[in-house]
């Protein structure tokens, strides 16, 4: 099953769920205000992305949302700092949506063009 992770208010997050159910695909959509990503599922995007993006601090870089009004308090952190900080704050730090297909594949921001390639 796909899951989005994000936030009500992300208009990213709402294309997102828009984009899957205009082609009937089931999801489950987390608001990470309300529950986070367990360590089991971070640890599963980030080792999905890394494969995408060749290394697991690319991985955490990509992830990272740059725009936040909190982004300060990971920038210069050294890379598993800046992972722990991201797992432990994912609703204002994380980019969205975060969209994972079963344990091995995952996206981040909008990728439509991988989604059309999803079951």
């Amino acid at each position: 099953m796909i899951q989005i992770f994000g936030t009500n208010k992300s208009f990213d997050c709402k294309a997102a769920q828009r984009f899957f159910k205009e082609r009937r695909l089931p999801f489950q959509f987390i608001d990470l205000k309300e529950k986070e990503m367990s360590q089991g599922e971070f640890e599963s995007v980030v080792t999905a992305l890394a494969k995408t993006f060749g290394s697991r601090a690319d991985a955490i870089q990509a992830m990272t949302d740059k725009k936040s009004k909190d982004y300060a308090s990971v920038a210069y952190l050294d890379d598993s700092d800046k992972e722990a900080k991201l797992f432990e704050n994912q609703a204002k730090l994380l980019v969205q949506p975060i969209c994972r297909n079963g344990k091995t594949e995952a996206t981040v921001g909008m990728v439509q063009k991988v989604w059309e390639g999803w079951k």
